[in-house]
């Protein structure tokens, strides 16, 4: 792909009027932003690997969620049919088999380099997105981590979370006069929702070594800009972590980068793959935080590309900021899709030669209406647009063939193998056996003295004295009962 050649990035040609032009995204104006929408099985996934090609090519790192696992191929030199060499040749375009430096990705370590954050580089926000929480349960986790950040206690693990949401329970009568009520049933709830996060394999992305950003912006020694694929295959079964996931990595960017303004071309695009996932029942703040990172990271030469089956997906406060607009074919049986479809068609602007709207319906595989910006930054007229072909594999890359790439990654080793430092649980734990006393050894109680056992036998004085008394007592008796009788018998 000769991308350097010209100023843009060859997207296809259009397939309207009697001269077919080039459609070309500018390399100046692709930190802009921009959406590549369509139903399954329209071409997104094609149109995205000739668009992370394009911008390697240019030196331009690129990173990308694979979420089918066709993706993969783009780490292997294609092989096209005669069909993509047919359209490769009504476009001039000789396609030259070519695989893009690729480094793969995986949140559990499975089919790519382990990708991981610390509890605390996460936050209360993004945690409480991944968890599920309600408002209130969301309040007690933020006071959890304003907990673990006043008193030096580094979170890195769900263990250290858990931990520190133990200790706060247990302290709740203190904190709770410094920050606000912490009630029980919420840290319960919270400790729930972590164990629902672990079983779903979340446990392995939480932890050290933490991902640098550098390993991922890399450019080659042949210019090539390295391509990042995060394999999301098992990850889209989780898909608020997913949705979290890239959105702190976009955190992250916007964070860490400097300021360059408009480059000549971008430092970094990050494709951001079933997009909907994130926005779908997003409470207000974390949509805010969406639509700031994507207003601000332009200007630190990133630009991101949301990959969706339909531009309704995306709230209009971020649709806005996209002006690199790819839109495949779209199917509307429903009154709620057809508004879809009308939506989808007002966002473009206009094209007398068809009607817009009509148009999205009758597209075929691999065609799709182009827009993007022009050398002022104004969105251009939408044309109908056959997409270029690619030089990598059209379908996924075999397991050893993955595992080939990953031998020869630059990162090898460098993830691989996890650290347990230090944390908020081992310091809390010496904490507690600092205030507990040490038990006293145990001894056997002092056994009572015995009191002496009496004799039964009498002595024998107090033997004579109790026989004159019964011998008195019954020699009285017998008078007296015979003095009464006696009278008796007198009368």
């Amino acid at each position: 792909m000769t991308e350097t050649a010209t100023a843009g990035l060859f997207l296809g040609q259009s397939a309207e009027g009697n001269i077919p032009e080039r459609e070309i995204l500018l390399w100046n104006r692709a930190n802009r932003h921009g959406i590549i929408a369509g139903a399954t099985g329209t071409g997104k996934t094609v149109t995205l690997q000739i668009m992370a090609e394009g911008f390697s090519a240019m030196g331009v790192p690129v990173f990308c969620a694979d979420v089918k696992g066709d993706l993969s191929g783009i780490s292997q030199p294609g092989s096209p049919n005669e069909k993509l060499l047919a359209r490769a040749a009504d476009m001039g375009l000789a396609l030259t088999p070519a695989a893009a430096p690729t480094v793969f990705w995986d949140l559990y370590g499975e089919k790519g380099h382990p990708v991981r954050a610390t509890v605390s580089e996460i936050g209360p926000l993004l945690m409480a997105r991944m968890l599920d929480l309600n408002e209130v349960q969301e309040g007690v986790l933020t006071v959890a981590f304003h907990v673990a950040d006043k008193e030096g206690l580094l979170m890195l693990d769900l263990d250290d979370l858990r931990s520190v949401l133990t200790y706060v329970a247990e302290d709740s009568a203190r904190i709770g006069r410094e920050v606000g009520h912490v009630a029980p049933a919420s840290i319960a709830a919270i400790q729930r929702s972590l164990l629902q996060l672990e079983q779903q394999g979340g446990e392995a992305f939480f932890g050290e070594p933490a991902l640098r950003l550098e390993d991922m912006i890399r450019v080659g020694i042949d210019g090539r800009g390295q391509v990042n694929v995060l394999d999301a295959t098992r990850l889209m079964s989780s898909p608020r972590l997913y949705g979290a996931f890239l959105l702190w990595l976009l955190s992250e960017l916007f964070e860490q980068l400097p300021e360059v303004g408009d480059p000549e071309k971008p430092r970094l695009v990050f494709f951001f793959d079933e997009a909907h996932l994130l926005f779908r029942d997003a409470p207000r703040p974390l949509l805010e935080k969406v639509e700031q990172v994507v207003r601000l990271i332009r200007s630190k030469g990133v630009g991101v590309y949301f990959v969706t089956q339909n531009p309704a997906d995306i709230p209009d406060s971020v649709l806005a900021q996209l002006g690199n607009r790819i839109q495949h074919a779209l199917r509307a049986y429903t009154p709620s899709e057809q508004r879809g479809l009308k939506s989808a068609g007002d966002s473009f602007r206009a094209n007398s030669n068809f009607n817009t709207g009509e148009a999205i319906q009758a597209l075929g595989t691999g065609e799709a209406l182009v827009s993007t910006l022009d050398v002022k930054g104004a969105p251009r007229v939408v044309t109908r647009t056959l997409i270029r072909p690619p030089d990598s594999r059209l379908g996924p890359a075999t397991a050893a063939e993955r595992a080939a790439v990953m031998a020869a990654s630059p990162v090898r080793g460098v993830y691989d193998t996890r650290i347990d430092r230090e944390s908020a649980e081992e310091m809390l734990a010496e904490r507690h056996a600092a205030r507990e006393p040490e038990p006293k050894p145990r001894t056997q109680p002092a056994e009572k003295p015995k009191a002496p056992r009496r004799s039964t036998r009498q002595p024998p004085l107090e033997a004579l004295t109790k026989s004159v008394l019964r011998t008195a007592g019954s020699t009285l008796t017998r008078e007296l009962i015979r003095g009464v009788l006696g009278g008796l018998r007198r009368r």
